[in-house]
């Protein structure tokens, strides 16, 4: 019975390893590979902006693909509106990902860099 404890013990300490990290510890924690497509058309990587601007992108959506979800700093921005108001000066990456309709993320994805003045 203590040798079946250890072993499931190190199985947990493998798995908590793993998803500090941030690596994928299930590979259902992959991304789907679905034909999608992102392209963020405004602002450009590397632009100065105001700290309030307007985000386009374009999804071509794959088999899987239903909207899109976006990301600051890598923070999700549940029910993003479309434009960002108030934003500390600096850099700020943005990242424009994919996901279907059960929230999942398809493999398309685009980030970029802006600098706010």
């Amino acid at each position: 019975m203590q040798m079946i404890g250890r072993i499931g013990i190190m199985g947990l300490g493998v798995a908590l390893v793993g998803a500090l990290s941030g690596a994928p510890v299930f590979a259902a924690d992959a991304p789907i590979e679905d034909g999608s497509k992102i392209v963020i058309t405004s602002p450009k990587d590397g632009d100065k902006v105001a700290d309030s601007f307007e985000l386009k992108y374009e999804l071509t959506k794959g088999s899987e693909a239903a909207h899109a979800h976006v990301y600051l700093d890598t923070q999700y921005q549940k029910g993003f509106p479309g434009s960002f108001k108030s934003l500390s000066k600096g850099k700020h990456q943005i990242t424009v990902t994919g996901a279907n309709k059960d929230h999942k993320l398809v493999s398309a994805s685009q980030t970029i860099t802006v600098e706010v003045q």
